[in-house]
């Protein structure tokens, strides 16, 4: 279960980010997950809880925007949402296609005191 080492990723910026900004409790953390990432996101929540039980985060509700993945068709030259890896361009039909999006997490805000 690799959500458990990305909680710990979250866990570490978190507590990174509360010393260089001065704050000591985080109340609500956005992360952006991408439809191919690998992540589940169910097991991300359940990870997260565990993980930040005793910190500065111990409560804090995850919100998790899940981004939808894009690639970019060397056939047709468009931007296309994709489902999953070796999709057929929606577009044209080609499975020339490039992923631009979709693959990554980030925090994309916190709330904090």
């Amino acid at each position: 279960m690799h959500e458990m080492s990305l909680c710990e990723g979250v866990l570490q910026i978190l507590e990174s980010e509360a010393k260089r900004q001065h704050f000591t409790k985080v109340k609500t953390v956005w992360l952006e997950i991408g439809t191919m990432s690998g992540v589940d996101i169910e097991a991300m929540r359940f990870c997260f809880d565990v993980i930040v039980r005793h910190s500065l985060a111990d409560g804090a509700r995850l919100e998790i925007i899940e981004v939808p993945a894009q690639a970019w068709c060397l056939d047709c030259a468009q931007t296309v949402t994709v489902q999953q890896r070796y999709d057929a361009c929606p577009q044209c039909g080609s499975y020339q296609l490039q992923v631009t999006s979709g693959e990554e997490m980030r925090i994309k805000e916190l709330e904090v005191e």
